[in-house]
């Protein structure tokens, strides 16, 4: 607080008091517009609270609905194959390969058609029989369908020279053959259907010098893949 210089010897002085200002006094339109900016602010936060949360929920049902609806390949397992002649010692124009495999659609909701499915047999990367399988079907969601069939007569391609490597293998315990499925499938959700995807699945299987499956193999996933 200091005083302020009079003019006027016969005045008294008046002190001001810096530390203590004059308060002014606000009008009602500044308080109305003050009060008015307030419930925006408030409203504006409101309402990005509610857009956001329902953004939240709304990625929530779309992405458990990604995960419901997402399609998985077909698993495809080997349950049994067999070469009954390698243990029977006739030669390869008599032979008959039989296979056991199936096809599980995991999906919840997504059937699967599958338009074509070709099996063959290899044995050292060369094909020893071959045949196209079934007719068209369609499988639903959740379902195990059974691949079997035999190779046998002109389906069966086994030279005399792959035969006489069969029976040495025999001899040393073991037979290693692959046996693989091609198919065309689509993926049908309700009412749509995918375009065509072209699946493959390689089955290494080994049999024994009685030409059965060994235990090893049963019951083994083959590896799929798309292309």
């Amino acid at each position: 607080m200091y005083p302020v210089k009079m003019d006027n010897a016969h005045e008294l002085p008046v002190y001001v008091d810096q530390d203590h200002p004059i308060r002014r006094h606000h009008s009602a339109r500044y308080y109305a517009h003050h009060i008015k900016e307030s419930l925006t602010t408030r409203v504006s936060k409101v309402v990005c609270t509610i857009f956001l949360t329902l953004l939240s929920i709304l990625g929530i049902i779309a992405f458990i609905l990604w995960l419901g609806l997402r399609p998985h390949r077909p698993r495809i397992f080997l349950h049994d194959f067999s070469i009954p002649a390698i243990s029977q010692g006739i030669g390869p124009e008599s032979a008959q390969i039989n296979f056991n495999v199936t096809a599980r659609n995991s999906n919840q909701v997504i059937g699967i058609f599958y338009d074509a499915i070709q099996m063959a047999a290899t044995y050292q990367e060369q094909s020893i029989g071959n045949s196209q399988l079934l007719t068209p079907f369609y499988q639903l969601p959740k379902n195990t369908t059974v691949l079997a069939g035999t190779f046998s007569g002109p389906m069966v391609t086994v030279t005399g020279t792959q035969w006489q490597q069969m029976l040495d293998d025999r001899s040393r315990g073991t037979v290693v053959f692959r046996v693989e499925l091609t198919a065309r499938i689509r993926f049908k959700i309700w009412s749509w259907k995918s375009k065509h995807h072209r699946m493959h699945a390689n089955c290494p299987v080994g049999v024994g010098q009685d030409g059965m499956i060994l235990v090893g193999y049963i019951d083994k996933r083959c590896p799929e893949y798309f292309n």
